[in-house]
């Protein structure tokens, strides 16, 4: 039996939320993400929007220019969690092989249920919609692979001016035919540095990719080569993984201006940190490595990271150590345009306290426990802890 696998792309999330806020913005252009004055990018865009030539990651101000009479709303995520776990319970009320991939993509296997796969995704796609009030669609195929890029083909193929709505099956036995004639860049693992150097060697579509022999692709590329080989005929044996092990958590902000004060910065981080903590603590994390990203006014972005001997989970411990990375990389002064926080080498929390748990430190945690327990009620945002950011005297 050849495996049955969805990919659900939810159309225009983010807008298709807002316009059920406020149906006055259907029809009109739109886009969700921060103001042009403020250094804000396109979160998402309606879909009359996308005729001026506008899309996601696009900086706000060029938005602006491209439609002078864009509409610009202030993103609710609150809002988009909400209807996104309402999609994924739809999705996990007819198999539980559920991957979600992100707040509106999900991959599923439904290999064995009654009805074609064409009806199992049309099925999904009015309940969706009719339950919902959401647009969406669907790639299907007998690989995660496929049925990503099958989605992605229907979507791009969809006529008219609204949401596509669209649901492109590939057949088994078909896959490698299905993508022989998209270009190089439709397929995973293939970016902007690959592809030159594939059309260098005259491959231009997958097709031609798929003709290279395995092992001249492995010479030349190493192990990716290999994978690039076999994904080009349409294989891919990936399970749908209902379960992902958090590799890291970070937190970072885009100033709407340059900052050179050393003061806002360290405070900047020290509220970083704060949401940084509160995720572990409550994922039930801990991890042992502590990553700072600063990002100066060219562009030029630069990480430091310090690996601690045991595992920390306490804003006080990460800013410690943030702290540190900072006053080692910032050059008094020097305008920063981002600034990010992270922790990896995460394991189960549960550090045995041992003899060096003074008195100080316990009473730091008690507040620590408080503090997570006033953000579940009321938010990350609803108090911050007064902390000393000066950088040491030494």
């Amino acid at each position: 039996m050849h495996r049955t696998i969805l990919h659900l792309d939810l159309d225009a999330f983010f807008c298709a939320v807002e316009e059920q806020r406020n149906p006055a913005l259907r029809g009109k252009p739109f886009a969700v993400g921060g103001r042009p004055d403020s250094r804000g990018v396109v979160s998402s865009c309606s879909y009359p929007a996308r005729r001026f030539g506008i899309h996601s990651a696009m900086p706000m101000a060029r938005a602006i220019r491209l439609c002078p009479d864009l509409i610009i709303i202030e993103p609710h995520f609150g809002e988009y969690r909400r209807a996104s776990r309402e999609v994924m319970a739809r999705l996990g009320a007819l198999t539980p092989l559920v991957e979600q991939i992100s707040i509106d993509e999900a991959f599923l296997d439904v290999t064995g249920l009654p009805g074609t796969p064409l009806a199992i995704a049309q099925g999904l796609q009015a309940t969706i919609r009719d339950e919902l009030g959401l647009p969406c669609s669907f790639g299907v195929a007998t690989n995660k692979l496929v049925a990503k890029i099958a989605n992605n083909v229907g979507k791009a193929s969809a006529k008219g001016d609204g949401p596509p709505n669209a649901i492109q099956v590939v057949p088994p036995g078909e896959e490698a035919a299905f993508l022989a004639p998209l270009p190089i860049e439709e397929l995973w693992g293939v970016g902007p540095k690959t592809a030159a150097r594939l059309r260098q060697l005259g491959v231009q579509t997958i097709g031609d990719l798929a003709r290279w022999p395995e092992r001249e692709l492995a010479r030349m590329f190493g192990k990716h080569g290999a994978d690039l080989a076999r994904r080009a005929r349409g294989i891919d044996e990936r399970p749908v993984e209902t379960e992902h092990e958090t590799k890291s958590v970070s937190k970072e902000i885009t100033f709407a201006r340059d900052v050179a004060d050393g003061d806002t910065l360290r405070q900047t981080l020290g509220s970083l940190v704060e949401g940084v903590g509160w995720r572990l603590r409550r994922s039930g994390l801990s991890g042992n490595t502590v990553k700072i990203k600063l990002r100066w006014s060219d562009f030029t972005t630069v990480t430091r990271q310090m690996t601690l001997p045991q595992a920390i989970d306490q804003d006080t411990e990460i800013l410690e150590a943030a702290l540190q990375l900072f006053e080692q990389t910032w050059p008094r002064g020097r305008p920063v345009r981002l600034i990010g926080v992270g922790v990896s080498g995460l394991e189960e929390a549960g550090r045995q306290l041992g003899l060096w748990e003074t008195e100080r430190n316990s009473q730091s945690r008690r507040l620590q426990l408080t503090l997570d327990e006033l953000r579940d009620r009321f938010g990350e945002g609803v108090i911050r802890r007064g902390v000393n950011l000066k950088p040491r005297r030494h």
